[in-house]
């Protein structure tokens, strides 16, 4: 992925692959759907990945991944089940980033503290 060269990073996908974004509640199927896809999105630069945390067990893997392309920056969190040494399925989840209630405050530490 870091590459930014999705057909290449398909490769890891089983021809089968499944990729859900419940959120839109879209559906990709199929390695050659997730490289164009990937391929086609518009952004301001080249895509970094900064992985923050992998837990796994068996064939249950979940990321923590921190995404940009120089303007967006997002945090994803991705469940994968992987067949042998390939990807079969993720669901991923993008959530929205939002201000801190500033009702709080006495409890947390809050952004400019």
């Amino acid at each position: 992925m870091a590459t930014n060269d999705f057909h290449a990073a398909s490769l890891c996908l089983t021809e089968d692959f499944r990729l859900q974004w419940p959120q839109s509640e879209e559906m990709i199927e199929g390695r050659a759907d997730f490289a164009a896809l990937n391929t086609a999105y518009p952004s301001s630069g080249p895509w970094t990945f900064d992985l923050r945390r992998i837990v796994g067990e068996g064939d249950q893997i979940v990321t923590e991944v921190v995404v940009s392309d120089g303007t967006i920056r997002a945090t994803v969190v991705t469940f994968h089940t992987v067949r042998g040494d390939l990807i079969a399925f993720q669901r991923e989840f993008w959530p929205e980033p939002f201000d801190a209630p500033e009702w709080r405050r006495q409890w947390v530490r809050m952004p400019g503290d």
